[in-house]
């Protein structure tokens, strides 16, 4: 068996909820412009630059490796059978051959479940569309990267400028595997080093490191999982003080009663959007200038993510008036929190959420988006205390879940529970922040990225926002069976944009700032 590192609880959950209804991939549709006088064949040479590459992303190369009968989770292995061409493929792109086509094409292969016998990731090339173009329509499984992770991808994979940059080739040799005998002196110098500091728990947590094998046969699993159990107890240990005034905050503000009335304002009432999904998708992608939309929140007061909410909440509330099933309590959104630290480019997740009211029962934009600023500002106050105690409970390992939590999953979706409990949030809104400088991939220059992300039973529409350059990317993705054309509903960001900035009107020297 090949030596490889086990997956966390938190990544390998994407793992265990995946169904054929329910992919869990991510992904993004990027449009490039070549150069007018571009000779070259820009798929070969696309893809000549991610062979190049494939060492600065290790995760480019890594497969599954399933713990026997499934009783732990599975770990990432070099695939020594890799084959580029498994990987990156030239699409056809029918007439008109232009973006909007283009989005027809990538909601029905984001609905295609991932071939897990290789590494977990998929890019489809289409050439010839209009004005120069060319789309790149790419894929992962969310149990390697989260959107932080993505973009950090982005990259170290693109170029800042047309003549791509000369990436060092990976250095030769190999770390070898550990010998049994290496294995027990490690064991008996990290046991001395536990009991020789037993006042000291917080630093113990912080520098015990048990040996593992590595390995995937049962032996090797249920010995690593021994050590996996020491660790996280001392690391709990190390950390009560943490967790015990998490705890008590959380306490605390379910006590007051202003915090119970924020609780009851994400409730989420049943929406048509609230439903099971189908395994079919419906995409469509649309921009907003990035300078205005940072004047809005100056002149309102909050966040870039508060503008985000309030367009994502104008376009659903305009939406379900249509069908006249616009609910009278407010709608909510389920809002990733990215976790990772600055210059972290690690591919795993490293993310944890919370539930905001979005103010779809307020008619006026202005009034709504200034709504949605209290309503955030509320929710952020909420899940603090959480965020502290999500390093402790995201990668708890217990023997036999895999199998268990697979089975529920399957089971949930089968069922259709969704069409009858009430939806933990009615959709997903996410804001993942982009490099601000102009990006090429062998040659060609990066116009858009689209983010193009995961729907679920309950949740079916799912808005993701991606800044790049001066340019706020939305991807709209949908269970079709909900909404068949979700291109009618990213149709009205635009006109949601113009209403929010009529009601304020940004006097021009500010946007002239908020774009220095």
């Amino acid at each position: 068996m090949a030596d490889g590192k086990k997956l966390s609880s938190l990544d390998a959950s994407f793992l265990y909820l995946e169904t054929p209804e329910m992919p869990m991939h991510v992904g993004s549709m990027a449009i490039f412009r070549l150069p007018d006088d571009y000779k070259g064949d820009f798929f070969e040479d696309f893809k000549a630059m991610i062979v190049s590459r494939l060492h600065v992303a290790p995760i480019l190369k890594a497969r599954l490796e399933k713990a026997p009968l499934d009783i732990d989770h599975p770990s990432w292995v070099e695939d020594d059978q890799f084959d580029i061409d498994r990987h990156i493929f030239r699409a056809s792109l029918p007439q008109p051959r232009d973006r909007a086509t283009l989005e027809r094409i990538v909601g029905w292969m984001h609905a295609k479940l991932l071939n897990r016998a290789r590494p977990l990731w998929e890019f489809y090339v289409f050439e010839g569309m209009k004005d120069n173009e060319v789309g790149l329509y790419s894929k992962m499984h969310h149990a390697a990267i989260d959107g932080g992770a993505g973009a950090a991808l982005t990259n170290m994979i693109y170029d800042i400028s047309p003549i791509p940059r000369k990436v060092e080739p990976p250095m030769a040799g190999s770390k070898p595997g550990q010998e049994p005998r290496d294995i027990a002196a490690n064991l008996l110098d990290s046991y001395q080093q536990l009991f020789s500091q037993p006042l000291d728990a917080s630093q113990a947590a912080k520098n015990l490191q048990l040996p593992r094998t590595g390995k995937s046969d049962i032996g090797s699993i249920l010995f690593d999982n021994a050590m996996y159990q020491i660790e996280s107890a001392v690391r709990f240990a190390g950390n009560i003080p943490t967790v015990l005034k998490s705890v008590s905050d959380v306490l605390g503000k379910v006590a007051d009663p202003k915090s119970r009335e924020s609780l009851a304002s994400m409730v989420s009432p049943p929406t048509m959007l609230n439903k099971t999904i189908s395994s079919e998708r419906s995409f469509a992608g649309v921009s907003i200038p990035l300078s205005r939309a940072k004047a809005l929140a100056k002149q309102a007061g909050g966040k870039l993510n508060d503008v985000v909410l309030a367009l994502a909440s104008g376009v659903v509330r305009r939406y379900l008036q249509q069908y006249g099933t616009l609910p009278a309590k407010s709608l909510t959104a389920a809002v990733p929190i990215s976790l990772r630290e600055e210059g972290n480019t690690e591919a795993n997740n490293q993310v944890f959420g919370m539930i905001c009211a979005i103010a779809t029962n307020v008619d006026d934009p202005k009034a709504r988006l200034e709504a949605i600023i209290a309503q955030s500002t509320k929710s952020k106050e909420m899940s603090h205390p959480l965020r502290a105690l999500m390093p402790q409970v995201s990668n708890i390992s217990m023997l036999g879940a895999p199998i268990m939590v697979q089975i529920l999953a399957l089971l949930y979706s089968r069922s259709n529970l969704s069409d009858v409990l009430p939806p933990a949030a009615n959709i997903t809104v996410s804001n993942v922040p982009g490099p601000r400088q102009t990006l090429y991939a062998a040659g060609a220059e990066l116009l858009h990225i689209f983010p193009v992300s995961i729907s679920t039973h309950g949740q079916a529409l799912n808005i993701t926002v991606q800044s790049y350059r001066d340019q706020l990317d939305f991807g709209f993705i949908v269970g079709a069976n909900i909404i068949p054309h979700v291109q009618v509903m990213c149709d009205m960001l635009p006109e949601e944009f113009a209403a929010l900035e009529a009601a304020y009107n940004p006097p021009a020297a500010d946007i002239k700032g908020a774009a220095e």
